[in-house]
């Protein structure tokens, strides 16, 4: 039975789907105006695992996963950098897609932008003010009259008063109420606009994912997930506008993942504390060992972000690919071990990924035990489970013997500097090598072997004459 932390209730519930055997998942996606960080990274790999599982679980599962491509922060970097808005998303967009690739992040069945969904954000606002929930102000904005919806805060379990006393003094004179939020932009001068029938404007930033999760996975549905930064406002807001609108429940289930921190402090944009996938990725050996770090984390708790924290994530990735290394995998089959179930016992906690990380871990010491005792079956059965399960994570997906030729940039470049050695050339060196030992040449055998180390490569000889390799 899969429990999940639901944040609008603080506890922990059985998921039931609303239809059963289906699930319909929103999660807040990415303001294209710069490339993505690692806390992006975070929430979206969390919620890759959510999906993963969801549909191993045997549940069809259809996730919606949002672009935000227009909003004041799109504005200014276009006009920063004297570029059309539109090409500006587009690159974004498209570097977004290439960096969550190269972690395992699986596209979403649906990918809806704010700026195809505007005549759906009309529809949803125009709903809002013949309700009574919206007004049209004296600058043109269309806002949400907070006051008018009385379960407003039940998700971040804040009180409209104690919002309301809080609030700063030099608030928007348009306001009837300083918490009342946009919900429609008037235009200003040089900035794009969309016809409506309150004058030329463009969509807030919340309203846009209430048209878009509502136009494609109704009025009703499972779960809504994003940063533990979206819960208040956003979020809050969402549920106003989107149950005032429709009447209707909207979200059963609201998970929210927490932050990456740098030096105890959130890693963002507006604290220029942050590493962008860019920047990180080339530096590791594989970008596997960034999904790694992430999810040996509770998606719910806080991660700390450091290299030496990525060299740690890369040493236990590295553990579990030396296990399988050299065993033909194959598939486990139907028969469900200890471990499996185990594993899934971890997942279905609320998605419990340093737990299911730990019987991997397990599984790869039995291997290793019933390597020493050449028990063969046994440890092609363990590593048959262990890839499967991680697998099941978006992990050892890597062909084991590409892994140890990977090594990490920087290390084991050849002496002075000189470039590392290809794989090509690699191969050759390891070639005249076995011909020199088959000759008993040993001391060129052991040129070769110093000749290999100088340039960032181990050579390990095993059994039957058979030498493998890896990069230092």
């Amino acid at each position: 039975m899969l429990r999940i932390h639901n944040s609008l209730t603080g506890r922990k519930e059985a998921l039931q789907p609303i239809v059963p055997g289906r699930v319909g998942m929103y999660v807040c996606g990415i303001t294209v105006y710069d490339y993505c960080h690692i806390g992006h990274a975070r929430s979206q790999v969390a919620f890759d695992v959510v999906r993963r599982w969801l549909r191993e679980s045997g549940l069809a599962v259809t996730y919606v996963r949002n672009i935000t491509d227009i909003d004041d922060k799109i504005i200014r970097r276009a006009a920063e950098l004297g570029e059309p808005i539109e090409a500006l998303t587009a690159r974004y967009i498209a570097a977004m897609d290439e960096d969550f690739a190269a972690i395992g992040i699986e596209r979403p069945d649906h990918e809806p932008r704010a700026t195809e969904y505007v005549p759906a954000i009309v529809a949803m606002v125009e709903a809002l003010i013949d309700k009574g929930y919206a007004y049209v102000a004296a600058d043109g904005d269309v806002l949400y009259a907070v006051e008018k919806f009385a379960q407003y805060g039940r998700l971040s379990g804040r009180k409209l008063e104690d919002l309301e006393a809080g609030a700063r003094v030099e608030v928007d004179a348009a306001k009837r109420n300083p918490l009342d939020f946009v919900l429609w932009k008037a235009s200003k001068p040089g900035e794009p606009a969309w016809d409506s029938p309150w004058g030329a404007g463009r969509p807030g930033w919340h309203i846009e994912c209430s048209a878009m999760s509502t136009e494609l996975l109704g009025t009703h549905f499972d779960i809504h997930g994003g940063g533990m930064d979206l819960k208040f406002p956003h979020h809050e807001n969402e549920i106003a506008q989107s149950c005032a609108a429709t009447g209707d429940h909207f979200v059963d289930v609201w998970l929210h993942n927490g932050f990456v921190n740098v030096d105890d402090e959130k890693m963002s944009k507006s604290l220029g504390n942050f590493f962008t996938l860019r920047d990180v990725l080339p530096t590791l050996r594989h970008p596997e060992v960034m999904r790694f770090f992430l999810i040996s984390s509770h998606y719910r708790g806080p991660i700390n972000y450091s290299p030496e924290q990525l060299v740690q994530a890369d040493a236990a990735l590295t553990r579990l690919y030396t296990a399988v290394r050299g065993l033909a995998v194959a598939e486990p089959g139907r028969v469900h071990s200890a471990a499996q179930e185990e594993f899934a016992a971890a997942l279905n906690d609320d998605f419990n990924t340093p737990q299911a990380l730990a019987v991997l871990q397990g599984l790869a010491r039995d291997l290793n035990s019933a390597r020493a005792a050449n028990d063969s079956d046994t440890a092609q059965r363990r590593a048959s489970e262990l890839v499967a399960l991680g697998q099941v994570l978006g992990i050892l997906s890597v062909d084991p013997e590409q892994w140890f030729r990977l090594g990490v940039p920087g290390a084991g470049s050849g002496v002075g500097g000189e470039a590392a050695m290809d794989d090509a050339a690699i191969d050759r060196l390891i070639e005249a090598r076995l011909a020199a030992r088959k000759a008993k040449n040993w001391a060129e055998s052991d040129r070769i072997r110093d000749q290999l180390a100088a340039g960032g490569v181990v050579v390990e000889d095993k059994a039957g004459s058979v030498t493998v390799w890896r990069r230092r």
